[in-house]
């Protein structure tokens, strides 16, 4: 079965490349048109995805988000495929977690500007 994409009018080479008001812009309109796909292809669901570098399969580097319809039973790819582990809570989860908290919240001064991503995330 054939897919969709939604293509930015402006030339990106990648996600982190892309602003994330042109971001929005593509999240703003997942809904609309995830629903009219499913609807025209009489699908029962939809993947939506976005391969970010050449070890992620992206092959086309300009960015574009896939909406994938879905069958029951199409065997595109299962999310039961790889068998499914719980999250271990070890030093190496929680090193991973301390590392991206200082990549996203570094420390600042005072009269440094604070981040925008709440740190509940």
């Amino acid at each position: 079965m054939r897919h969709s994409l939604i293509i930015p009018k402006c030339h990106f080479p990648s996600l982190q490349a892309t602003p994330p008001s042109v971001i929005a812009a593509i999240c703003c309109k997942l809904p609309l048109l995830s629903s009219a796909i499913v609807k025209a292809t009489q699908c029962d669901a939809f993947n939506v995805l976005v391969n970010n570098g050449k070890v992620a399969g992206q092959v086309i580097f300009h960015t574009h988000v896939h909406i994938i319809p879905r069958r029951k039973g199409d065997n595109l790819w299962s999310s039961e495929t790889y068998e499914r582990n719980p999250i271990k809570h070890n030093q190496e989860t929680k090193d991973l977690v301390s590392g991206i908290k200082e990549l996203l919240f570094p420390p600042q001064d005072d009269s440094a500007e604070g981040s925008t991503i709440p740190k509940e995330l």
